[in-house]
């Protein structure tokens, strides 16, 4: 299975061009090692409206696999994305969310108001990242030995969960 990634970067600074978008390449780097293809990518400014029209765009019209944001999970006034992200996903996949503030928590304590949000619309799968290089590496870790299946399992699998893959 070839997966179909979209990235998108939520940045002020970045979308003016004021800032280089080093997180969202971090997650072009780190899902090369999954059978996966970077289809779209974009660095887009902090508004809600912004966001949820490129999550339905992704998932809706690229019918992408999975897309996955950086930036805007905090608790800065513009960080909106888990907003923009819970108003466009028909379901919510919380376990993710919580290994990524688990291990995280291992590291920081201000992995505790961390917002993000992972869930599922249409045949997509939706991850909200942190927004510095290093929290991509730490969180988007956490994830990638699930990510395969998850999207199996979106896309309709009929295999087992409990299996051995191909049984």
């Amino acid at each position: 299975m070839n997966i179909t990634v979209g990235i998108l970067t939520m940045s002020d600074k970045g979308s003016r061009g004021e800032r280089i978008d080093l997180s969202g390449k971090e997650i072009e780097v780190m899902i090369k090692t999954l059978p996966a293809e970077v289809m779209a990518y974009e660095v887009i400014p902090d508004e809600t409206d912004v966001i949820m029209a490129k999550l339905i765009e992704y998932a809706d019209v690229k019918k992408l696999d999975m897309v996955l944001t950086t930036g805007g999970t905090g608790v800065t006034p513009r960080d909106v994305t888990p907003e923009a992200t819970k108003a466009v996903i028909e379901r919510e996949l919380p376990g993710m969310s919580e290994a990524m503030r688990a291990e995280s928590l291992k590291k920081t304590p201000n992995a505790m108001i961390s917002r993000a949000v992972c869930g599922i619309r249409g045949q997509t799968l939706i991850i909200n990242l942190p927004g510095s290089p290093r929290a991509v590496r730490e969180n988007l870790a956490v994830l990638m030995p699930a990510l395969c299946h998850t999207i199996e399992k979106i896309k309709g699998s009929p295999t087992e969960c409990a299996l051995p893959r191909g049984a």
